[in-house]
This record gives C-alpha cells, sequence and structure tokens, in this order.
C-alpha cells in the first residue's frame, strides 16, 4: 500500500487552498454569529428593566435597563456584521473575487481568538502570494 500522490502542481495546490479557506470562512462565520447571540440574555433583561416587569427598589433600573438595551443591541449588531463579512468573504475566496476585501475581513478575523485568529493569520499568507493574486485577476465570469 502506498501513498496517494500529492499534488505537485502549485497552483493546484492554491486552488484547494483557497477551496480550504473558503469552508473554513463559513465555519468561523457560524460560530461568530452564534456568539454574538449571546448578549440576547442581556436584552432581555434590559427590557425587562425598562417595561418594569423587573421589580427595583432603585429609581435607576431603568436607566441601566437602557443601558443593558444599548449594550447587548450593539454588540450583536457588530457581530452578526463581522460574522456576515466572514461569511461573504468565503463565497469570495470560492469564486475569486474581491481580493481587498478577503485581505481585510482576514485581518478582522484576526480578532475572534483563537479560530478566527488561526483562520486569519492562514488567509493573509495564502492571498499575499502573487501567484494566488493573479488566480484573482483570472477568476472566470470577470
Amino acid at each position: 500500500m502506498h501513498a496517494p500522490a500529492l499534488a505537485t502542481d502549485p497552483a493546484a495546490q492554491d486552488l484547494e487552498h483557497l477551496r480550504l479557506l473558503s469552508i473554513f470562512h463559513y465555519i468561523v462565520a457560524a460560530m461568530t454569529g452564534l456568539f454574538s447571540l449571546f448578549p440576547v440574555i442581556h436584552l432581555v433583561i434590559g427590557i425587562a428593566m425598562i417595561s418594569g416587569r423587573i421589580d427595583a427598589p432603585d429609581p435607576d433600573a431603568r436607566l441601566a435597563g437602557w443601558f443593558f438595551v444599548a449594550f447587548a443591541s450593539v454588540f450583536i449588531a457588530c457581530g452578526m456584521t463581522l460574522a456576515g463579512f466572514i461569511a461573504y468573504a468565503g463565497r469570495c475566496l470560492r469564486r475569486r473575487r474581491r481580493h481587498t476585501l478577503c485581505l481585510v475581513v482576514a485581518g478582522l478575523a484576526c480578532m475572534i481568538m483563537p479560530f478566527g485568529t488561526v483562520l486569519g493569520v492562514f488567509t493573509l499568507v495564502t492571498l499575499t502570494k502573487p501567484q494566488v493574486k493573479a488566480l484573482f485577476a483570472d477568476a472566470p465570469g470577470r
């Protein structure tokens, strides 16, 4: 029994790397979207504080409720936007389009530790190769 032959064609290897990066972008986007929904509990608590469903002896509870709602809303919106951009970058990697957008999103993905950081670094390393940039320029349908 022998090991399967590895692709020796550099262009084929680069295409395979882009395909794998695309898949991993979808996975990290799903994880980012899921984790960005964690503050929903803060949103619910804040709405309950504002509406008076939570009895609080402190009259400033409504102000704290507004803080909870604002913080949770901003965090959820930013997280879902980032997840959307990561998923869209995965699609662009698959189609070999929007090289600059993929670079920017890879840099932003580095903020999401640990998986986004690994994905961002590998994406940046792959996309900065001149032969990969040429693949984006030669993509079909341009």
